[in-house]
């Protein structure tokens, strides 16, 4: 159980982290030199909740890095999507992407999908194969 708590934690944090870096990166496009990353407190336990990813971890650890990494992307956007759900029921949803062509409901976009895939990779790296 201690493990769980650190992972999560652990999952939280890295989350954070990428998120701000990714917000942050993205004023290139706007040539807005600030360059501030933005998150919610809301998005910590949405990360926190990628150490749930060890489960299937211990079922697809023999299967090809590809497969694991489409896994763990299906899995993503299903968190991504029951969470961004049910905290636009309650006003709180910190994203909205409602602006993207690749959307669904404004709370998931398919094109990042190759980040969530890789995302999931490097959870496993970091924190699964412990």
């Amino acid at each position: 159980m201690k493990t769980f708590f650190q992972n999560f934690f652990y999952c939280g944090i890295l989350g954070w982290c990428v998120e701000i870096l990714f917000t942050a990166f993205q004023n290139f496009r706007y040539r807005n030199w600030k360059l501030q990353g933005t998150t919610s407190l809301w998005m910590f336990p949405i990360y926190g909740c990628g150490c749930a990813l060890a489960l299937p971890y211990r079922i697809l650890k023999k299967a090809p890095a590809f497969y694991r990494g489409l896994s763990y992307m299906l899995l993503i956007f299903t968190g991504e999507y029951i969470s961004g759900r049910l905290l636009t029921g309650k006003q709180a949803c910190p994203w909205d992407y409602s602006a993207s062509r690749y959307q669904i409901h404004n709370v998931i976009r398919l094109d990042y999908a190759p980040g969530w895939f890789c995302l999931g990779l490097l959870i496993e790296r970091i924190f699964l194969r412990r």
